[in-house]
């Protein structure tokens, strides 16, 4: 059961303090750890709603709390997250439209494929090195596996597995990768870059 609250006080360099029950009743103990999301620091006077817990000593404290005003924004998050899936699903698609029309070599399907494989577990294992403080996949290597048509995959790790998914800097560069992987993907559509696929597969292959 959720409960409305205000914080009546509140410590900012312990990240904690107490917030009062609109309905009434005694206060309760408010950690800065209880916010699930937040888009401003608590402060005094400010709503917040929560769900009513107990600490390892058996003392009332607030969890799962939410600001007054932060929803909304988690709500247009999810929406942002599932519209990202949805379009690296519609790319697919379209890849593998083109392999049924003969328009592109079926190895290009075959390469995103592997390539989103192959992120999906290299972001799961950076994410449980970062838990366990072992060694870090250095993010010029994620780059590189999104840049060669491993995005679909990259996508799908930061949105299931919650990892780098908030840092800008890494969002900013990654995104630039899925640009230039789609333009090159618009670019086997031209004569030149026909040419050049072709070329390339019949020396793989």
């Amino acid at each position: 059961m959720r409960t409305k609250g205000k914080i009546i006080s509140w410590n900012d360099e312990k990240g904690f303090g107490f917030v009062e029950p609109c309905s009434g009743g005694k206060r309760v103990f408010l950690h800065i750890k209880a916010f699930r999301q937040r888009s401003s620091r608590p402060e005094i006077g400010k709503l917040v709603t929560y769900s009513l817990s107990t600490d390892r000593q058996g003392r009332p404290c607030a969890a799962k709390a939410t600001l007054a005003g932060d929803r909304l924004p988690q709500q247009t998050k999810s929406q942002n997250n599932s519209l990202a899936l949805i379009c690296a699903a519609i790319f697919l698609t379209v890849v593998c439209i083109s392999v049924i029309t003969a328009k592109i070599h079926p190895l290009i399907l075959a390469l995103y494929i592997v390539a989103s494989l192959l992120t999906f577990l290299i972001y799961a294992m950076d994410k449980s090195a970062a838990r366990k403080g072992g060694w870090r996949t250095q993010e010029s290597t994620l780059h590189m596996f999104a840049l060669i048509g491993g995005w679909p995959g990259a996508l799908l790790a930061q949105q299931k597995l919650r990892h780098k998914s908030k840092k800008q800097p890494f969002r900013f560069v990654f995104w630039i990768t899925v640009l230039l992987n789609c333009s090159a993907f618009i670019w086997l559509y031209t004569p030149s870059g026909s040419s050049t696929a072709q070329a390339l597969i019949a020396l793989i292959a």
